[in-house]
């Protein structure tokens, strides 16, 4: 009987133990199930939003052309002597290029010296005559006709004088035109003469082409509508807008900064365009005449412009803009924005975002909306 009593006291004391064991497994696994469902914040890279200064450009198409271009004629007829040039090499203004055959220039300038002298000597003997006329006049012992005739004739000298003079320094330059000189600085062609080859004067065809490189200018064409805003542009700014050149493609940028000197009066009425000229440093003779190149201008400017990545961008279905932002809370969310452009690497936005709005632009597959994320903060670029 007392074996009965204990062997139900112990079961008893099982079934408790049991019952107890079962209601704490039953609290503890809801905890846990909610410490599962709560995952880790996604971690997202994001663009602040701020205010930046956008130029705006654009390319266009023109050829390049010589700062300075001379075109080397003889003055004077002869048979050139000698070349005192290398062909292509760089010569300095001032700088002899050819010697014509100066001999019949010579003797041409000794027979002017020689009526100069001659000229001189009949002077000089008239003159006493007309100062002793001139008191005999006065007695009586010549004719007044007699003394107008010899003051007519010291006139006469005095231009034969003149004339002599003119005669000795126009046989002067002839005689300096035998040697040819370069009236500029710069860089010379191939010589279209030899020498013993026969010249004449104001020939059609040039001895040789010098052209000065040092700078270069780039002839483009603009729209006329186009062109309005840059002048309007011009006008607005303490300097004119600065022009790159574009050699091959968009990444083949020339070093040095073009100007806009002035563009054409007259609109093609074909095409509505107009030429527009922009000149660029050249000190190395890079660029040379005849290049097909591309320039890109300013033009127009926004100062308070707001830019995000292009990848922060997502398109709806129905064609509509949205980007996902993140709040305060850390939380993110849709917002719709409208954009106008693409700048670079980047959308320039008309509406819709505000200077300090956190925009996700890495791990849009990640979140969806009202989600916890930590953010990692885009390095800005160098474009």
């Amino acid at each position: 009987m007392k074996i009965k009593l204990l062997s139900g006291i112990i079961v008893l004391a099982l079934m408790g133990a049991g019952y107890f064991l079962f209601q704490g497994q039953e609290q503890v696994a809801p905890a846990q199930a909610q410490k599962q469902q709560a995952p880790a914040p996604t971690e997202v890279m994001v663009h602040t939003v701020k205010y930046e200064e956008i130029i705006f450009t654009k390319a266009l198409s023109g050829r390049t052309s010589a700062y300075q271009i001379a075109e080397i004629r003889p003055q004077v007829s002869g048979i050139v002597l000698n070349r005192l040039f290398t062909e292509g090499s760089v010569v300095e203004k001032g700088q002899q290029l050819y010697q014509i055959d100066p001999a019949t220039y010579q003797a041409a300038h000794a027979r002017a010296a020689a009526g100069l002298s001659q000229a001189r000597a009949d002077l000089a003997a008239i003159e006493p005559k007309v100062k002793r006329y001139a008191r005999l006049v006065t007695l009586g012992g010549v004719s007044h006709q007699a003394h107008d005739d010899v003051v007519a004739s010291l006139a006469q000298a005095n231009a034969a004088v003149i004339v002599a003079k003119a005669n000795v320094a126009t046989a002067k330059i002839n005689l300096d035109y035998t040697r040819v000189f370069a009236p500029i600085s710069g860089r010379i062609g191939r010589s279209l003469v030899t020498e013993g080859a026969l010249v004449t004067a104001d020939q059609a065809t040039a001895m040789a082409t010098i052209q000065n490189l040092s700078q270069i200018y780039v002839d483009v064409n603009q729209s006329s509508s186009e062109m309005m805003k840059l002048r309007n542009l011009m006008k607005t700014q303490t300097q004119n807008p600065e022009a790159v050149l574009l050699i091959n493609d968009e990444d083949d940028i020339y070093a040095g900064k073009g100007k806009i000197l002035f563009s054409d009066v007259t609109v093609d009425q074909g095409t509505g365009m107009v030429q527009l000229r922009i000149l660029f440093p050249n000190p190395d003779d890079e660029l040379l005449p005849g290049l097909f190149v591309r320039a890109r201008i300013e033009q127009s400017r926004q100062d308070n412009a707001i830019t995000i990545p292009q990848q922060a961008v997502v398109r709806n279905a129905d064609g509509s803009i949205m980007v996902w932002t993140v709040d305060q809370e850390g939380r993110v969310n849709t917002r719709p924005i409208m954009v106008s452009r693409i700048i670079k690497d980047k959308w320039l936005v008309t509406s819709g975002l505000k200077p300090g709005d956190k925009v996700v632009v890495e791990g849009l597959q990640k979140i969806h909306p009202m989600a916890k994320v930590t953010i990692v903060e885009m390095l800005p670029s160098n474009s």
